[in-house]
């Protein structure tokens, strides 16, 4: 498994990460996330999605993570945020 989540990385041009409270307790531990996440934050193609939480409290767990540029559904509506991460993939 660990071999095709590294193909998969490997031939990613964006990584969408959905911040989510069950997220932010997951990151507190080592986990295959954490692997996923440092690729693709060391190869600047990370987009996070923030839903029912804040940036602040992502802040909080990973500052790395936090100062991406990325989306919040508080902000903005689903919808808006599916269009947007529309564009993004298909640019």
């Amino acid at each position: 498994m660990l071999r095709e989540i590294d193909k998969g990385l490997a031939k990613s041009r964006v990584g969408i990460v959905l911040v989510t409270p069950a997220l932010l307790r997951r990151l507190t531990q080592e986990s295959i996330a954490d692997k996923e996440l440092s690729v693709l934050l060391a190869r600047e193609q990370l987009v996070p999605i923030v839903h029912n939480t804040t940036y602040e409290a992502l802040r909080e767990v990973s500052p790395m993570l936090a100062s991406r540029s990325g989306l919040s559904t508080i902000e903005e509506p689903m919808a808006n945020v599916a269009a947007k991460l529309t564009e993004l993939v298909t640019i």
